[in-house]
């Protein structure tokens, strides 16, 4: 991560886009007339509303804090981020997932909210869940206030699977039986329309779990060594990607020209494993015709991932004490029953979770609570987005059917091993 931001600046990237990008993020001491002024970074349009929401609910009682929201798009999202942050002009309160926490930590681009939050009423320990706490905790410092939460289930397609004459997906439902339904419905769906979408950037959703529940793993626990030459790993993974090879989900190439979440919302695919964080999206075009259950088990497990953004806080803030004290707001119990009713999110505080539960009564939102006992954390670590750029080709080579998924697992680990080599000798 430092290396790279060195490279950013030396070629004078990093400038160029915080100038145009992040105008003004963090670079104002006040507001024109005359009151603190923060900038909060958000990705998701449809959470948008409900954070310019908490801004303006916290600007209530704090009359001299004015909160501004800066929506970014989540395919220029990190770019944008990181360039403000080597020009020093990051927005104040910055919106961070569980996957580059500890790069923008290291690199210096988080406030260590430890101290602030001990002196707070937040209590994060018996208030959050545990994972999400651990996941923003860097080397015994937190660096973030945990938002909410996704965990993943079948959204599947009440019209398609009317018309094909199949069952819809039930709870309980082992992989084997998952796959059966989709054998089930390809010869019953329309030309162009797939049973369901295994995407190689699907992992959350489906085989980093499964590998969980195989006994193998993507990283050690001391982030020496990856994963992906395990064979655990590999059979973890390999029933996924059969649902590819064998025709079940479409190709490589077209959920690249395509993301699956843009097919199943088109009406193309009649299951897709997702988060309950596109329960909004899919509700614009599928209202009333989608429904969820249970991921499949594994090994007899109903093993899950979970994963959840934070709040984080700019080193380079101009006003560190008001943007603390907003981020650590917006873990208090007012904030995040806000966000829990908005129905877009999971709110992360324990004693507001169930709130998500209200705001879709026609679908089955308890799964995705039900799932946080079995769930894992995302794997992560300093080096997240290298070990992902390295490792890409040779899934994208076995997800195309040109190697297989044991040689491209030995490919990807010892090029990540070599990352994780560097990183460590640090």
């Amino acid at each position: 991560m430092k290396n790279h931001v060195k490279k950013l600046m030396a070629f004078g990237l990093a400038t160029a886009l915080s100038v145009s990008m992040f105008a003004g993020c963090g670079s104002s001491e006040t507001a024109s007339n005359g009151k603190v002024e923060l900038v909060m970074s958000v990705w998701d349009s449809d959470q948008e509303p409900v954070m310019k929401e908490l801004c303006e609910k916290y600007s209530e009682t704090h009359e001299n804090v004015v909160i501004k929201t800066q929506l970014s798009p989540w395919s220029e999202y990190w770019t944008k981020l990181e360039a403000s942050a080597t020009g020093s002009a990051a927005p104040d309160i910055i919106t961070m997932n569980v996957l580059h926490v500890e790069e923008y930590a290291d690199a210096g681009i988080l406030m260590d909210l430890t101290e602030a939050e001990a002196k707070s009423d937040l209590h994060i320990n018996d208030n959050f869940p545990a994972p999400l706490v651990k996941g923003y905790t860097v080397n015994g410092k937190l660096y973030g206030i945990p938002k909410d939460f996704d965990t993943n289930a079948i959204f599947y397609n009440k019209e398609l699977f009317d018309a094909a004459g199949v069952e819809y997906p039930k709870d309980g439902m082992t992989f084997e039986e998952f796959r059966a339904k989709c054998e089930e419905l390809k010869d019953k769906l329309p030309e162009g329309i797939y049973p369901t979408a295994i995407n190689r950037n699907s992992g959350q959703t489906t085989y980093n779990a499964s590998i969980y529940a195989n006994g193998g793993y993507v990283l050690n626990e001391d982030n020496t060594k990856s994963g992906w030459d395990d064979p655990k790993t590999i059979e973890g993974v390999q029933p996924w990607l059969d649902l590819v090879l064998d025709g079940l989900s479409p190709t490589l190439e077209q959920m690249n020209d395509t993301d699956p979440d843009s097919m199943f919302q088109g009406g193309r695919l009649a299951m897709y494993l997702s988060g309950n964080y596109m329960i909004p999206s899919y509700n614009k075009t599928l209202e009333g015709k989608f429904g969820v259950a249970q991921r499949p088990s594994v090994n007899g497990k109903f093993t899950d991932i979970i994963n959840g953004l934070a709040f984080s806080v700019s080193a380079n803030t101009k006003h560190p004490e008001e943007a603390a004290d907003f981020a650590l707001w917006l873990g208090s119990k007012e904030a995040q029953e806000i966000q829990g009713k908005s129905g877009t999110v999971i709110s992360a505080r324990n004693d507001c979770q169930e709130l998500y539960l209200e705001t879709y009564p026609d679908l089955n939102l308890q799964i995705f609570l039900d799932n946080v006992k079995d769930s894992e954390l995302l794997p992560h670590c300093m080096v997240t987005s290298e070990l992902g750029n390295v490792s890409k080709d040779f899934f994208d080579q076995a997800w195309r059917g040109e190697i297989s998924l044991t040689e491209a697992g030995k490919l990807a680990a010892e090029a990540q091993n070599a990352v994780l080599d560097k990183m460590n000798a640090k």
